[in-house]
């Protein structure tokens, strides 16, 4: 992926985003008869990469969901900028929160360029069609994934890195104050790992966008993160910054892994090295 020759965003010309704040009030939440989260009182620093880790079933994508109102609370609220945001008229949240599920599903026959058109959507109306600001948000988006090249092409006839980064292209396009990502690196190799959590950086750091992401690779997570948080068992076990949060005690009792936190030899960023098994 390359920014180069990068059209500017709809809201670049000088404009600064409004830093968006994010939070939980005694939220609740479940699937069927099983609470996942209860109790959960959680406020994200606003402008900030904030990636949440911790092992499976802890709760981390369910908060996240809720977040992204795709999960409806059982009791409290999830909160932005200090309104409950599952009260806020559906339109109005996507200009300012643009989301990327797992695994999401590919309408069937649809192009690169179409899908990445879609997150365009909040902003049409009858009486506001298709126009240029639209085209520019697209084709930004699209060179920023390095996609142009093949924008006309299916999205089902690409690989699965090639469609996950379709995909993140169109949370892109939606040019929104937040991003909220659940595990945006999946299906990608290595390369394209660091490509697209180097791109979500710099949207954070260059763009002013507040950035929220679940990850499972930890290192990845303290490289990246200004701001981690930490879950088991549907709570937040710690929250922080990764020099301060990452440590084998956090290993042990958290993830159940023995091993150390060294600092990166590149980046100076906490670096977890596990014990070699047995």
């Amino acid at each position: 992926m390359t920014d180069e020759h990068v059209p500017p965003s709809p809201t670049d010309g000088g404009e600064s985003r409004a830093p968006v704040r994010l939070a939980a009030r005694d939220l609740s939440v479940g699937y069927g008869n099983r609470l996942v989260i209860e109790g959960l009182d959680l406020e994200l620093p606003a402008g900030a990469f904030t990636v949440i880790i911790g092992p499976n079933a802890c709760g981390k994508s369910t908060l996240l969901r809720t977040m992204a109102r795709l999960l409806a609370p059982r009791g409290g609220a999830a909160l932005i900028d200090g309104v409950d945001l599952h009260a806020q008229p559906t339109r109005e949240l996507a200009r300012r929160l643009s989301v990327l599920p797992q695994s999401p599903v590919t309408p069937e026959g649809v192009t690169v360029a179409d899908l990445v058109a879609r997150g365009r959507q909040p902003y049409q109306r009858w009486f506001r069609q298709w126009g240029a600001e639209d085209s520019v948000a697209v084709e930004r988006a699209l060179a920023l994934t390095g996609l142009a090249d093949v924008r006309d092409q299916s999205v089902e006839a690409l690989s699965g890195g090639q469609r996950q980064r379709v995909w993140i292209a169109m949370t892109l396009a939606q040019d929104t104050d937040a991003l909220l990502l659940d595990e945006p690196t999946t299906y990608l190799d290595l390369a394209h790992q660091v490509e697209v959590l180097d791109l979500l950086r710099r949207l954070n750091r260059d763009g002013g966008r507040t950035v929220i992401a679940v990850l499972h690779d930890l290192n990845q997570a303290c490289r990246y993160a200004d701001h981690l948080v930490v879950m088991k068992d549907g709570r937040v076990v710690d929250q922080g910054a990764p020099d301060k949060v990452m440590s084998a005690e956090c290993l042990a009792e958290v993830f159940g892994l023995g091993g150390v936190v060294v600092p990166c030899p590149v980046t100076g960023a906490p670096m977890v090295v596990p014990d070699a098994p047995a």
